[in-house]
């Protein structure tokens, strides 16, 4: 059942596979709670890895990570595997790194500020136009002056830097609004509460370590524990978001690759787009679009179609559709999108058999030869060859104890930045201020001593009579005549000079 360049889905009339020269076209795992689409991500992920394909997935329940566990096959596992003719199946370990935004479940995840960039930040935060005109001026101002930004503290400190300057970069840049930067310091703050302060800041991720192999040639299985980070969608989506930005920025072109170089499952892909503003949703299907040209393959997991924006699912090309209920006229109409999305197969009804599925049960169509989706096939999912649920803590932790990247990103960096340099530059500028101001107050004292000392010798000098003897008055009188003759005399001999006698 194992062929080389493919991975084995499951058996519908036929066995079903995905051809890994089209893994990297995207794909879309849809279904009901409880229908079996975790199962189908974990095949899919042992599948890429035992390809050599490194896989990263966001675990929102912490099943996933049973899949670093090899175990004693199941009773339902077997009996599958018996009813799908799947003869190569058995019990398998794969290699995994767990990471955690929070830190807790596995080693954190931090990117910087700079790395997010302006107009990527911009539309996480929602702002408009003129906002990000405003966050981009910082930006332009933070280069200019060699200011790091990594954290949010260093974001907040030159926005308020700005505000503080802001006739002076305003004449340099245009007008930098008070109203603007508090509107960015609000959208900060929301974003701040939901996390964000554990994401952004030092080490940053670098994408070499989600794309390593074991020394067998299989790829790590980078499982994201997102059961914390699904209570705050907007950080969710950040990082998702920036994750893919930063493959696409850094990995080269490499067209249509034998294999993916890397592929992304994102797990409960509704709170990716749930209340997403028009231009995140449009970077989203951008990022997805170009993406596959470097070779990476994108997947969502989610319960409904409906929840992923049509320019996206355009984009997603091997489908995996569990069952959908169809009480309400919101999942009638799921429903209906999934079958519209599928090749029809003339043995049955694509629209009624959605509904008719059981656990373990999917319509699966993928990309076959020249790229051409095959037909529709009702299929038994294959049986995953590792635990199927979590590990126990201490199985975790010993996972993390061994991990290729023990001690790259568990202790957090906070080098000088944007806010030492800047909180550096108010205390010197504090210091000059006080500095001039006890010079003045030291010069005015001098000044008013001196007053005071010169005030204090006139009234202690003798006073001398006003009247003068005969005798003093006529020396007085015949000083002045001589002075008078001998002044004379030198102007009239400077003038003469000047005038060549």
């Amino acid at each position: 059942m194992l062929v080389d360049g493919k991975i084995y889905l499951g058996t519908s009339t036929r066995p079903e596979y995905l051809s890994l020269k089209y893994g990297n076209r995207h794909g879309l795992v849809t279904g009901a709670t409880g229908t079996g689409k975790t199962v189908t991500l974990q095949a899919l992920a042992e599948g890429f890895s035992a390809a050599g394909v490194p896989v990263f997935a966001a675990d929102i329940k912490g099943d996933l990570s049973g899949v670093a566990k090899g175990q004693p096959i199941q009773e339902w596992q077997t009996k599958r595997a018996e009813e799908i003719g799947f003869t190569d199946y058995a019990n398998d370990a794969f290699p995994v790194v767990f990471w955690d935004l929070f830190g807790t479940k596995g080693h954190p995840v931090r990117a910087t500020i700079s790395e997010m960039g302006p107009v990527l930040l911009s539309r996480i935060l929602d702002l408009n136009d003129t906002q990000e005109g405003v966050l981009n001026i910082a930006f332009r101002v933070a280069d200019e002056e060699g200011l790091l930004l990594l954290d949010l503290k260093d974001l907040r400190a030159l926005l308020v830097n700005l505000q503080e300057r802001a006739k002076e970069i305003s004449g340099r840049y245009g007008n930098v609004s008070t109203a603007s930067i508090g509107a960015i310091q609000r959208a900060l703050l929301v974003l701040e509460q939901q996390g964000a302060d554990h994401f952004f800041g030092e080490r940053a991720l670098e994408i070499a370590d989600l794309m390593r192999t074991d020394s067998d040639g299989r790829g790590f299985i980078s499982i994201l524990a997102a059961d914390q980070l699904m209570a705050s969608p907007r950080l969710y989506g950040t990082f998702l978001l920036w994750l893919l930005s930063e493959l696409f920025e850094e990995l080269p072109e490499v067209g249509d690759p034998e294999k993916p170089k890397m592929v992304f499952f994102f797990d409960e892909a509704h709170l990716l787009f749930d209340d997403a503003p028009k231009a995140l949703i449009d970077k989203v299907e951008q990022v997805v679009k170009l993406i596959r040209s470097k070779g990476v393959g994108v997947y969502f997991v989610t319960q409904n179609p409906i929840d992923i924006p049509e320019n996206v699912l355009a984009q997603l090309s091997n489908r995996v559709q569990h069952a959908l209920r169809a009480y309400t006229p919101r999942e009638q109409k799921a429903v209906k999108v999934a079958a519209e999305t599928f090749r029809p197969n003339p043995a049955f009804s694509t629209e009624e058999v959605i509904t008719q599925l059981g656990i373990g049960e999917a319509l699966v169509s993928v990309l076959e030869d020249k790229g051409v989706p095959s037909m529709v096939g009702r299929t038994l999912i294959r049986p995953p060859s590792a635990q199927v649920g979590p590990l126990n803590p201490a199985e975790r932790d010993a996972t993390l104890a061994n991990s290729p990247v023990g001690g790259l990103y568990d202790t957090v960096v906070d080098r000088e930045s944007a806010f030492e340099i800047l909180e550096k530059r108010a205390r010197d500028r504090q210091l000059s201020d006080e500095r001039a101001k006890y010079d003045a107050e030291d010069r005015a004292r001098a000044d008013q001593m001196a007053r005071e000392t010169a005030r204090e010798e006139r009234v202690t000098q003798p006073r001398r009579t006003s009247r003068q003897t005969p005798a003093e008055a006529a020396m007085n009188s015949f000083a002045r005549t001589v002075a008078n003759r001998l002044g004379s005399a030198i102007v009239r001999g400077i003038l003469g000079s000047l005038k060549g006698r």
